[in-house]
């Protein structure tokens, strides 16, 4: 299945919110408006030009809508995005419902241009990144990916039922923050640096460093002591071939006849 052309962000790629207000009163209560679940569905989906029924059912997929959603791997909120593709996307707080859609929204659209609009493609690499897409040449053979796009891609054919939850929307400042938005590549390679991040501490670093350079001094000590034995052995052959075909010698060893 294909979708047709992504758009991206308008020209200065910020929603702008021009509130009335009258003398007086406080301007920051036109900062916070209080928007529905699937209006912000609807606002994504316009916004990045992706099938409404694409976000939910990934977000169905991913965390059941749960915003404060968090998976043993660290992704985070109702896209599941991981705190490094977040930070690429511009998202500032993953567990705000309106920042997290919009930037899972944002990076799905990327996918689908990525793959000329293959949505299985697309979904295959915000399941498992672009690189085991590349690497296989399609969907990759992990079961967990397989079952991924599967299940979103019905959900998405079936249609998916959004709770009735509203939530606090930062007119002005959250629509800015996730815009900014670093290439597909930059975000992937922040994504896989943040696994290493999360298996090796910069102290495991440090002890790895001290580990190998002592492995390596060994090495090369033993190296050396190797050599010098074999220098050795040398010289002493050396030392008996000479007095073995001496003049001197041979002309004792003749006399002794």
């Amino acid at each position: 299945m294909r979708v047709n052309g992504i758009q991206g962000t308008d020209g200065t790629g910020t929603q702008i919110t021009a509130p009335a207000g009258g003398q007086g009163e406080d301007f920051s209560s036109y900062l916070q408006t209080t928007a529905s679940l699937e209006s912000i569905f609807e606002e994504a989906s316009k916004k990045y030009n992706v099938p409404k029924n694409l976000i939910k059912a990934i977000a169905k997929a991913e965390s059941d809508f749960r915003p404060d959603a968090t998976s043993k791997a660290g992704a985070q909120g109702i896209m599941q995005l991981m705190p490094a593709t977040a930070r690429e996307l511009g998202v500032t707080d993953s567990y705000d419902p309106y920042q997290n859609i919009m930037g899972g929204t944002k990076y799905i659209s990327q996918m689908l241009e990525k793959y000329d609009g293959n949505v299985s493609l697309a979904l295959a690499a915000y399941n498992a990144g672009s690189n085991n897409v590349a690497k296989y040449g399609g969907i990759p053979p992990f079961k967990e990916t397989q079952n991924y796009v599967a299940k979103v891609t019905g959900y998405m054919n079936n249609g998916v039922d959004v709770p009735n939850a509203s939530y606090t929307v930062n007119s002005g400042a959250s629509a800015g923050n996730y815009v900014a938005a670093a290439s597909v590549e930059e975000a992937e390679e922040s994504y896989y640096q943040d696994i290493l991040d999360q298996l090796f501490s910069y102290e495991d670093y440090l002890r790895f460093i001290d580990m190998y350079t002592k492995m390596q001094e060994a090495q090369q000590e033993k190296e050396e002591q190797s050599q010098e034995q074999e220098n050795s052995a040398e010289e002493s052959r050396y030392g008996y071939r000479e007095i073995k075909y001496s003049p001197a010698v041979m002309n004792l060893l003749g006399g002794s006849n």
